[in-house]
């Protein structure tokens, strides 16, 4: 068990200098110190593992939105599909809830962790173009399809109203404050107008990540569970107004709420980036395999 002394103390650290015995009021060893901390491992995941959770569970959610539901309406009988498939793709997509919100959980620690966010958002929103073609050939099948934006422009939004509400954060005026609240409502809009994936629930779910970093973990799970369920709810009462039931609309909100699982690797979330492949994989990967999964439908005639 080596031991350091700080500030007169003897504090334990995991092994023993100084042949092994304490010493009450020994120097500080910076180097020694420094050496250790390198080799001490930190338990639970790291960011990589995280990060590659979200694009796993995201694939298999893609998986069974393009392909086989696809598949699954050449099966319909009057109108309905068949119990047995429906099970599995409602199962394939509660997988799929847990990645956007490891998604939102990751662009936040990203946003602070950044060492540019113009940088950030230039890229958000260069691969928010990129990906929208492959987007709606993937979902409508057709190249250009205005019902929905894919998941960039949503993260990109996201982290600009981040960007202004963390800049406005330091005048401590009333306008600011209107300012910050402002950018938020705008933002919230936009996503909703514009149709972008998760709409406004998007948008708030970031902020929601932003506000409760701090906070203990409990705490975020909590409000991120809020902003699902109720985000979503709101949204639908808003599409759906005069064609589906309020109570309707809030039990089919409640399977965003599979998204939650997403805190179990949270939870166990060590603070390390940990070995990651370069970042234009992980950018690429998100319009390239929206392709892929298109030409998988086309070629099998599911759509």
């Amino acid at each position: 068990m080596h031991t350091f002394c700080i500030g007169g103390s003897a504090v334990k650290a995991g092994y023993r200098p100084c042949g092994g015995k304490a010493r009450v009021g020994c120097r500080f060893q910076e180097n020694e110190m420094a050496d250790f901390l390198k080799t001490e491992k930190k338990y639970g995941l790291t960011g990589a593992v995280l990060k590659n959770t979200a694009y796993i569970t995201m694939l298999i959610d893609h998986f069974f939105a393009v392909v086989f539901l696809n598949y699954m309406q050449m099966y319909t009988v009057d109108g309905r599909w068949d119990p047995q498939l429906e099970s599995v793709y409602r199962a394939g997509r509660a997988v799929g809830r847990i990645s956007f919100v490891l998604f939102t959980f990751l662009i936040v620690e990203g946003f602070f962790y950044t060492r540019s966010r113009v940088r950030l958002l230039l890229r958000l929103f260069l691969f928010a173009l990129i990906s929208e073609i492959p987007f709606d050939l993937a979902m409508s099948g057709a190249a250009f399809d205005w019902g929905g934006q894919n998941v960039f422009w949503t993260l990109f939004l996201g982290v600009l109203v981040l960007t202004l509400w963390d800049y406005l954060s330091h005048y401590g005026n009333v306008f600011a404050t209107a300012g910050r609240l402002a950018s938020l409502l705008a933002g919230c809009t936009v996503a909703f107008l514009f149709s972008m994936d998760y709409r406004f629930m998007g948008i708030l779910l970031i902020f929601a990540m932003y506000r409760t970093r701090e906070k203990n973990a409990g705490v975020q799970f909590m409000a991120a569970g809020l902003v699902m369920l109720f985000g979503t709810w709101g949204s639908n009462l808003i599409r759906y107004a005069g064609t589906f039931s309020a109570a309707y609309l809030f039990q089919f909100s409640m399977r965003e709420m599979y998204g939650l699982l997403a805190f179990v690797f949270i939870f166990l979330y060590n603070g390390e980036k940990g070995r990651q492949m370069p970042k234009p994989f992980y950018y690429g990967f998100y319009p390239v395999h929206l392709l892929i999964l298109f030409g998988i439908a086309r070629m099998t005639g599911v759509m």
